[in-house]
């Protein structure tokens, strides 16, 4: 249960995000006058971006921050866990100017493509391939796959300014030498490669994300070995001294933290939706799908995936190896959100089935 926290209401895109379940301190409200500010007719749903005419300071992820690093600054006597999500860069892409400014259009890069690039995909690759692609062919029929891009990077570069004052906020506190830094994300994003547009695939460009820890005692180093984001509880467990559960799947990642180059076999296994999964070691992408088609790619001379080389006879050995790391069963799907009843004033979520209440918190949400 958390101690304290700030509900999400979505200030700069509440067109989006009012009035739904996921997001039930927003107010919903009509669109705006210019919108899509990004002027591409067809774009679905949050597919926009562009500058809100508003003060830099009252973006959505500015106030997040704000939250973390007045946290910072507030005397704590026990050990903390603070959580500090930034949206950006989820769509729609909405960032100061000064963000757009960074990148020229001029100076913007398209990803490498091929035209047959897709040839030799099983039929589940190409349906995840094929699925909102509409956003991207409307991106492209109107001249503004580098702007979409642009606003990409700006995004990026957006959310790096208040990560950066979130670390800022911690090293001017009296927690700098005793607190452990975790930066991740939960997917990556194609802009285009391999012929989609969005995340839901099993590639290289949806599924690789940065993940960084800076601990105590840690000296600065990059570790190129592929891991999973289910490692980083096991992690914090083993550098704050904890037991570590034996049912979790996730081996602790002190070993390649204390040395990058140490011997390390686990791969990273990724799943999306049931029955597809994909296993990325050093060299391979390996990925199995739940019709039975696969991919492999050689990372080593192939990092764009444009060969699949799951049907030739030499890969075999090679699957074999990568695919005892697959799932040989699933759980049972989780209960969604339609299961539950939310209440968001005391941050409680009721199973419409069993009635079990489950609480994410003792203090009752602070008023907007």
């Amino acid at each position: 249960q958390w101690d304290d926290f700030q509900p999400i209401r979505f200030r700069n895109d509440p067109w989006f995000r009012g009035s739904q379940k996921n997001y039930p301190w927003s107010k919903s409200g009509p669109n705006p006058a210019g919108f899509p500010f990004s002027k591409v007719v067809g774009l679905g749903h949050e597919n926009d971006w562009g500058s809100l005419d508003i003060k830099a300071d009252e973006y959505d992820d500015a106030l997040s921050t704000r939250y973390a690093t007045e946290f910072l600054q507030t005397k704590h006597d026990q050990p903390f866990f603070l959580a500090c999500g930034l949206f950006r860069p989820h769509l729609p892409w909405y960032v100061p100017a000064e963000y757009f400014d960074l990148y020229p259009i001029n100076e913007i890069q398209l990803p490498p493509t091929r035209e047959d690039d897709l040839e030799d995909l099983p039929l589940e690759a190409l349906k995840l391939a094929k699925d909102r692609r509409s956003d991207w062919k409307a991106i492209k029929s109107q001249q503004k796959w580098k702007h979409a891009i642009q606003a990409y990077l700006a995004s990026i570069s957006y959310a790096d300014r208040q990560l950066g004052r979130v670390l800022s906020a911690l090293d001017a506190s009296p927690y700098a030498t005793n607190t452990i830094v975790v930066l991740w994300s939960d997917h990556g994003w194609h802009l285009g490669s391999k012929g989609h547009w969005h995340k839901s695939t099993l590639w290289e460009e949806a599924t690789r994300v940065p993940l960084i820890i800076d601990a105590p005692g840690l000296e600065p180093s990059v570790c190129d070995a592929p891991v999973s984001l289910i490692s980083i509880f096991p992690t914090l467990l083993d550098l704050c001294g904890q037991p570590i559960p034996e049912q979790l799947d996730g081996p602790t990642l002190v070993p390649l933290l204390k040395d990058p180059n140490t011997s390390w076999t686990a791969p990273a296994v990724i799943e999306f939706r049931r029955g597809n999964a994909a296993v990325r070691d050093a060299r391979y992408r390996f990925i199995r799908y739940s019709d039975g088609g696969e991919e492999l790619y050689d990372h080593t001379t192939d990092p764009a995936e444009w060969h699949n080389l799951a049907d030739q006879p030499e890969s075999q050995s090679t699957k074999n190896r990568l695919s005892k790391w697959l799932p040989t069963k699933w759980a049972d799907a989780a209960a969604t959100k339609s299961q539950f009843d939310f209440d968001p004033e005391n941050f409680q979520w009721t199973n419409r089935t069993t009635g079990k209440v489950t609480s994410g918190t003792d203090t009752p949400a602070p008023n907007p």
